[in-house]
C-alpha cells in the first residue's frame, strides 16, 4: 500500500475513538436515567400514571434513586432524599384508590470511581497507541506505505500483459519490425537460440525523429511476446538528491529479474545517458552516478536470462559511448520517416474507427503529406474528424482532410480579420512570385494551393507545393530551387511596387540557413572544397564542450560569408529573371488572387495556358 492510505487509516482510527466515547457516554447516560423531578412524580401517582416502581436506596443514609414504570411503557428516574417517604406515600395511595402499584427496593450501588475516571482515561490512552502505530508505521518504518522508503524506488510501471498492441497494430515500420521479430522469437523459445550457442541482444536502441512510433514498437514487441512491459521516461530516474537514480536503476532492473523474461523500456534515454566528463556538475553529478548504475546494471544480468533492454531517443549523437557499445545495447533501429508507401499504411490504421465518405482517397492523403511521421498522420485524421463534427457531419470528407493539413502545415485561417486593399495586393503579388517559381522549376513543385487569407502563424498568405515523391536526399540543384522559391515573394515586390515591406523576413532567413549549410556542412563550394566548417554551435548543450572555439581561420570565416553571399545572390539573378519573363502570369495571379482569396492547383495552371 503506498502512502496515500494513511489517511483512510487516520479516519479508521478516528471513528473508532468516537465510538469507544459514544459508548461510554450512554452507559452513563443509562446509569444517570432522564430528568423527572419529585414533585413530577407526586403528580403522575395521584393521577393513576404509574403502574411499578423500582427503589434504589443507599444502606447507610436514606436517600436514593427511584425507577418509575408507566402504564404505557415509558420509564423515568429521579433522585430522593428519602426512599422511605416515597414507600410511605405508594402505601397511602394504594389504600385510597384501592389501586395495584408494585414496589421492588433494591439496595442503591456505591458509585463506581473505576468508571467514572479510570474508563475516559484508559480509553485515551489506548486511541493515542493506536494512533502512534499507524504514524510509524506510515512515515517511519512502515517500508512499503512511506515517501521516504519509495524514494529510491524505481518509478517504472510494470504492464503484466499488453493487451491489444501488437505488430498489427503498427504501419509502415516492416524493416523495423523484421529486426525485432527474432527478440519476439527469443523471449518465445529461448532454448532454440541457447542451444546453438547465440547471444541474444541485451538492449535494443530505438533511434529516430520525434513521432515516428519507437515508444508504440517497444509495447508492440512486448505485446507480441506476450511478456512482462516495464516503462519508465529517462527523467524518472534523476533527482535533486545524489544517489536516488542509481538506487531506482538498482530497483529496476531487480524486479526485472523477478519478472524475467520481461522488456524494459527507457524513454528518451538522454536524459539520463548523456555523455560523461564535461565539467558540468563535477564527477559526483547525480546523472552521472546513474548513468554508471545503469551501465554495471547492464553488465550485471547474464547473457540470455530473458531481459530485454529497450530505449528509445532522438539525440543518439549525445549519448554516452559506453553505453553504445556490445554487451549493453548491442542493436541500434532506426525508426524513420515513413515513406508513401508506409504513410498510406498508417493512414488506414488510424482511419480504421473512423466513417469515412466515398470521396476520400487516402492514397492521395498519403502521396501529398510527404515528411510526416505517423504523429503527424494520426493527428491530422483526428483534426479532420473534429472538423466534421463541428460542421455536424456524420462522415469525414476529402474537403475536412485538406483544411486539417492547412491547419497543421501552415495554421489556421483567419477569415474574419480584416486587411485593406493595399495590404492584399503586396500579400497577392508576394504569394504569386512563390507561386510561379514553384511552377516553373522542376524539382520543388507543382503547386497545391495559392492563399492571401492570413493565418495564426503570423503570415499574411501561404503558397503549399504538392511534393510528388519522396526524396531521400537534397540535391544541390533542388537546394538552389528552394532558394530560389524562397526569394520569389522579394522580387514579385520589387518589379510591382514602389517599395519593400518586410514581409520577406521568414524567406530571407529561410535562405541563409540553407546557403551556409550547403558552403559550411555539405561542401558545395568549389572554392572552399570538402570541408566541414560547421561549427556545432548547441555542443554545450548537449553535454560535449564548455569552451567551443572555431575550428578555422578569420579569412576562412570571411570566404565563407563571401560564398554565402555569392550563391544567393546567383540565385535571385536567375528567379528575378523567370519571374520578369513571366510578368504576365504574375499579373493575372495577383488579380485571381484578390477576386477570390484562395486559388487550387487547376486554376494557377489554367493561367499559363
Amino acid at each position: 500500500m503506498q502512502s496515500k492510505g494513511i489517511l483512510p487509516r487516520l479516519l479508521l482510527v478516528a471513528v473508532m475513538i468516537i465510538a469507544m466515547f459514544s459508548a461510554f457516554k450512554s452507559y452513563q447516560a443509562m446509569q444517570q436515567g432522564k430528568e423527572y423531578s419529585y414533585s413530577e412524580f407526586q403528580k403522575d401517582l395521584k393521577a393513576g400514571k404509574i403502574k411499578s416502581v423500582e427503589i434504589k436506596q443507599n444502606e447507610k443514609i436514606p436517600t436514593g434513586k427511584i425507577i418509575v414504570h408507566f402504564k404505557k411503557g415509558k420509564e423515568k428516574m429521579t433522585d430522593v432524599d428519602d426512599t422511605k417517604n416515597i414507600v410511605k406515600q405508594i402505601d397511602e395511595y394504594k389504600a385510597d384508590s384501592k389501586a395495584d402499584v408494585k414496589v421492588n427496593i433494591l439496595p442503591a450501588p456505591e458509585d463506581n470511581l473505576l468508571l467514572r475516571i479510570y474508563v475516559p482515561i484508559l480509553l485515551g490512552f489506548i486511541a493515542l497507541f493506536i494512533l502512534l502505530t499507524f504514524f510509524i508505521n506510515a512515515v517511519a518504518g512502515g517500508g512499503s506505505n512511506s515517501k521516504m522508503a519509495n524514494f529510491g524506488k524505481s518509478r517504472a510501471k510494470m504492464v503484466v500483459e499488453v493487451k491489444g498492441i501488437d505488430y498489427s497494430k503498427v504501419a509502415g515500420l516492416q524493416e523495423e519490425k523484421e529486426e525485432l521479430e527474432e527478440i519476439v522469437d527469443f523471449l518465445k523459445n529461448p532454448r532454440k537460440y541457447i542451444d546453438l550457442g547465440a547471444r541474444i541482444p541485451k538492449g535494443i536502441l530505438l533511434e529516430g525523429p520525434p513521432g515516428t512510433g519507437k515508444t508504440l514498437l517497444a509495447k508492440a514487441t512486448a505485446g507480441e511476446a506476450n511478456v512482462p512491459f516495464f516503462t519508465i521516461s529517462g527523467s524518472d530516474f534523476v533527482e535533486m538528491f545524489v544517489g536516488v537514480g542509481a538506487s531506482r536503476v538498482r530497483d529496476l532492473f531487480q524486479e526485472a529479474k523477478k519478472n524475467a523474461p520481461c522488456i524494459i523500456f527507457i524513454d528518451e534515454i538522454d536524459a539520463v545517458a548523456r555523455r560523461r566528463g564535461t565539467g558540468m556538475g563535477g564527477g559526483h553529478d547525480e546523472r552521472e552516478q546513474t548513468l554508471n548504475q545503469m551501465l554495471v546494471e547492464m553488465d550485471g544480468f547474464g547473457v540470455n536470462e530473458g531481459i530485454i533492454v529497450m530505449a528509445a531517443t532522438n539525440r543518439v549523437d549525445i549519448l554516452d559511448p559506453a553505453i553504445l557499445r556490445p554487451g549493453r545495447f548491442d542493436r541500434s533501429v532506426l525508426v524513420g520517416r515513413p515513406d508513401v508507401r508506409g504513410r498510406e499504411e498508417i493512414l488506414k490504421v488510424h482511419a480504421k474507427n473512423k466513417p469515412l465518405s466515398d470521396d476520400v482517397n487516402l492514397e492521395e492523403v498519403a502521396r501529398i503529406t510527404a515528411g510526416f511521421t505517423g504523429a503527424d498522420l494520426e493527428n491530422l485524421l483526428n483534426e479532420a474528424a473534429i472538423m466534421a463534427a463541428k460542421e455536424g457531419f456524420k462522415f469525414i470528407t476529402q474537403k475536412d482532410i485538406r483544411e486539417a493539413m492547412l491547419k497543421v502545415g501552415v495554421g489556421k485561417e483567419k477569415k474574419s480579420k480584416v486587411i485593406s486593399d493595399k495590404e492584399k495586393k503586396i500579400t497577392a503579388y508576394h504569394e504569386s512570385g512563390h507561386a510561379i517559381l514553384f511552377h516553373l522549376l522542376p524539382d520543388v513543385g507543382p503547386v497545391h494551393t495559392v492563399s492571401i487569407i492570413p493565418v495564426s502563424s503570423g503570415a499574411g498568405g501561404y503558397t503549399m507545393p504538392l511534393p510528388e515523391k519522396d526524396d531521400n536526399y537534397l540535391t544541390k540543384g533542388k537546394m538552389l530551387q528552394e532558394i530560389m522559391v524562397s526569394l520569389g515573394g522579394r522580387i514579385a515586390e520589387e518589379l510591382i511596387l514602389d517599395d519593400i515591406t518586410t514581409g520577406a523576413s521568414a524567406d530571407i532567413m529561410q535562405v541563409t540557413a540553407l546557403a551556409r549549410a550547403m558552403v559550411t556542412k555539405y561542401g558545395f563550394s568549389e572554392k572552399l572544397g570538402l570541408i566541414n566548417y560547421d561549427n556545432d554551435n548547441d555542443n554545450v548543450f548537449i553535454g560535449r564542450d564548455l569552451a567551443h572555439s572555431k575550428d578555422f581561420s578569420d579569412e576562412t570565416a570571411s570566404d565563407i560569408d563571401i560564398e554565402v553571399k555569392n550563391i544567393v545572390n546567383d540565385c535571385y539573378a536567375k528567379a528575378k529573371k523567370l519571374i520578369e519573363d513571366n510578368i504576365d502570369i504574375l499579373h493575372k495571379s495577383a488579380e485571381l488572387l484578390m477576386e477570390k482569396e484562395k486559388i487550387g492547383r487547376e486554376e494557377f495552371e489554367a493561367l499559363f495556358n
